[in-house]
């Protein structure tokens, strides 16, 4: 039987991943450990030799160039210049994303959250709603 991923707030730990595994297919602690490792390493060298990782059923790693841009110092307000450098993306597949949007059948009061504060309905990053009568009353 699969263990459902989506469950609870708390990441996966790698040890923890290497026991699911092993467990759903009955395949030794060790093996899955260099299973699990050797995929890791295919995807790290593909990715140095900045090739397309696509995994069918969870998505696309890649890597993209990040030009150089000016940024700013959130401690200190002091403008500076971020190098340009290589990331990596991950695209999810059309599975994945399916199968995430459907824990959206939970009601929104019961989805588990990762801090303890409540979403109010008017964040830093929503404009604020216009009043109709305007600036001057």
């Amino acid at each position: 039987m699969a263990h459902n991923l989506f469950q609870g707030v708390n990441p996966m730990t790698k040890n923890e991943l290497i026991s699911q595994i092993s467990n759903d297919t009955g395949f030794s602690r060790p093996n899955v450990q260099k299973i699990l490792e050797s995929v890791i390493n295919t995807v790290v060298l593909n990715l140095k030799k900045e090739l397309r990782m696509p995994i069918f059923g969870l998505g696309v790693f890649e890597v993209v160039k990040r030009a150089k841009r000016k940024g700013r110092n959130p401690r200190t307000g002091e403008s500076l210049t971020v190098k340009a450098h290589n990331a990596v993306r991950f695209k999810a597949s059309k599975h994945l994303k399916e199968a995430v949007n459907s824990i959206s059948k939970l009601k929104d009061n019961e989805a588990p959250r990762r801090s303890g504060k409540a979403k109010t309905a008017e964040t830093p990053n929503q404009p604020k709603a216009k009043d109709p009568a305007g600036p001057n009353k």
